[in-house]
């Protein structure tokens, strides 16, 4: 019994260390109300696999722990994909809950765009955008995020949480994506996990 559970952990450590993401830049700004970040990341699996994971919003909660709530909702009267997520965080003493209700562009394994529908959202704008290249037997993923809150953000020190926020989180993100990627099994243009 004991060698097994020395086993077990052996493997856990062996896979944790096996890890590859690479968090190659990250750059957050604020101007005008206006957030704007860029980050650019190399994962240690397939173009397919990576893609899925961020195509799939029902997967949000396994690797962002600013997410509570989210789900893929069914297309609207357009055909475009639709997706609701709900976020809850804390800048030191300042908690709040805030949703994005909206819908989503995309080119399979190339692009993919998500645009806040400020009607139902707690977001003036929130637009997102990742691209996707393959390289080095991984992907490299660029995303871009441009957003004005609609909630009250403490001025002069709101901005600069708000940016370390978004930087910290994206950090702390990456390795659990990757794990998500490398167990997604993509077929035939559909992925399963």
């Amino acid at each position: 019994m004991m060698r097994a559970a020395l086993f077990a952990t052996l493997a856990l450590l062996v896979m944790e260390s096996t890890l590859a993401a690479d968090m190659r830049s990250v750059d957050v700004d604020y101007k005008d109300g206006f957030y704007t970040m860029e980050s650019t990341v190399w994962f240690d699996a397939s173009v397919d696999q990576v893609f899925e994971v961020f195509r799939q919003w029902d997967l949000s909660t396994e690797f962002s722990s600013a997410i509570v709530e989210a789900r893929d909702v069914e297309p609207d009267e357009q055909g475009r994909p639709q997706y609701h997520i709900k976020h809850k965080g804390c800048v030191l003493f300042f908690c709040l809950s805030f949703e994005r209700n909206g819908y989503v562009e995309l080119e399979k394994n190339e692009v993919l765009r998500a645009y806040a529908d400020p009607e139902r959202s707690d977001f003036v704008k929130a637009d997102e955008t990742w691209t996707f290249v393959p390289e080095s037997g991984g992907t490299v993923v660029t995303y871009h995020l441009y957003m004005k809150p609609k909630f009250w953000v403490p001025p002069g020190i709101g901005p600069y949480f708000i940016k370390r926020k978004l930087k910290n989180d994206g950090g702390d993100a990456i390795d659990r994506i990757e794990v998500i990627a490398q167990r997604t099994v993509v077929a035939a243009g559909s992925a399963v996990d």
